[in-house]
């Protein structure tokens, strides 16, 4: 398998160009490349064919639906869905959901899912060996309010290996899912913390090539939000249009990686 050396040196070439065709005059990339070569498996993450159109009302016909009384406010709390308490470092994840020119996005269905506090997912692709926490699912869902806010209790998830390359480690990220109006409308993203030492050497977080944008998946670290004894907290927005939109995937990418 190829080394870390390798996928960085091509990382790194490739975010030179950007800075060259930025200071030729060219626009930033605020989004991912459908195709990054360091991202070896992004070219089969992405259509290589011309799109049909689809007509949205059909599809809706058969798409599931939810209203607001279907999400209970409990489900915005990951760490009371089982009988113990789940291992790991208790976080609050608190922020807005907004439109390009900084309005808030109400009613929006908003659902996270995370792996563990041993970078462990629930789930059958995940055979890494680490701890499965039989008291941590790591998955949740809000309504946001009238401000756009929504709010999260949950674990703070560990790194992962994926098999990208040799000895190829994911930062600590929590999925964000956004539903918009219509369930043809989804989008995904994803959030992270702040100082991760693994930005640097990963092929997704890096395929963004421009460093603002790039920082806008970052949470920051917010008192406020804290518990005494009891939780830290992170404060995170999420801009759905405009020049400051935080970066989302196809939805050919939101399996996990």
């Amino acid at each position: 398998m190829e080394s870390q050396q390798t996928l960085s040196a091509e990382i790194a070439a490739i975010h030179q160009q950007h800075r060259d065709a930025v200071a030729a005059g060219e626009t930033p990339e605020t989004q991912p490349r459908r195709n990054f070569p360091p991202y070896r498996s992004s070219l089969l993450r992405h259509p290589t064919k011309s799109l049909h159109h689809a007509d949205p009302e059909t599809i809706e016909l058969v798409s599931p639906a939810f209203g607001e009384r279907d999400v209970h406010p409990l489900e915005a709390d990951l760490t009371i869905q089982h009988d113990g308490e789940p291992i790991g470092e208790r976080i609050v994840v608190a922020g807005r959901v907004l439109d390009g020119d900084g309005r808030p996005v109400r009613n929006q269905l908003v659902e996270v899912w995370q792996a563990n506090a041993a970078g462990r997912y629930v789930h059958k692709r995940d055979q890494h060996p680490a701890p499965i926490d039989p008291n941590f699912t790591g998955v949740g869902r809000v309504i946001t309010g009238d401000d756009g806010e929504y709010r999260f209790t949950t674990i703070k998830p560990a790194p992962y290996p994926w098999k990208n390359h040799h000895n190829a480690w994911r930062p600590a990220h929590i999925h964000f899912s956004m539903f918009g109006t219509e369930f043809t409308q989804r989008i995904v993203t994803q959030m992270y913390f702040p100082g991760d030492p693994l930005f640097d050497l990963d092929p997704i977080y890096q395929s963004i090539t421009d460093q603002r944008a790039r920082d806008r998946l970052v949470a920051v670290y917010d008192h406020s939000l804290t518990s005494h004894e009891w939780a830290t907290g992170y404060r995170w927005d999420i801009v759905l249009t405009g020049g400051d939109r935080t970066w989302t995937e196809d939805d050919a990418e939101a399996e996990e990686h």
